[in-house]
């Protein structure tokens, strides 16, 4: 067991260094998907967010997509999650892995709550409901993978107001 648990730890030690790469020097814009012949690097601060539920206002998560393959759909984004914050019940139809850049970023799924701080790594098969939350004090920057087109279909409806004025179970 504690063979299995260094295994995973390296795992996913070098899954974050591979994310941290990708992030320093080779990720990739959506507008420049398709067949790569060649490297594409795109600077964090050149990244162009979105905010995921605009009537929330700057309190809303914010997402960017640097890849989109153009045959299987498969996409690299980042989410920038504010402090505070939860996210309701939600599946995606894709297979879904989480890499913690920045933050705390507290999920729940099968009824298990784990918090994954900085460098953390987890993957959430596809269909599977989770929920999310963030710390009070700081909010969490996640690089995203999925293996097919990136969706999010919610449980119980997006989030809204009462989902970051406290009361989690965190």
């Amino acid at each position: 067991m504690k063979r299995l648990k260094a295994i995973s730890c390296m795992l996913a030690g070098l899954l974050c260094l591979a994310g941290g790469a990708i992030l320093a020097q080779t990720t990739v814009s959506a507008e420049q998907s398709g067949p790569a012949a060649h490297a594409m690097n795109l600077h964090f601060k050149d990244l162009k967010w979105e905010k995921l539920q605009p009537e929330l206002g700057k309190r809303s998560a914010e997402i960017t997509t640097l890849r989109v393959d153009p045959n299987t759909k498969a996409t690299h984004l980042m989410i920038r999650v504010p402090k505070d914050f939860h996210v309701p019940k939600h599946w995606h139809t894709a297979n879904e892995t989480h890499t913690v850049v920045k933050g705390t970023f507290i999920i729940e799924s099968q009824g298990k709550r784990e918090a994954l701080g900085q460098g953390s790594w987890n993957y959430v098969p596809s269909k599977m409901v989770h929920e999310a939350w963030t710390r009070p004090n700081e909010g969490a920057l996640l690089y995203i993978t999925v293996d097919s087109a990136w969706d999010i279909n919610w449980a119980g409806g997006p989030p809204k107001p009462s989902d970051f004025l406290g009361g989690r179970k965190n």
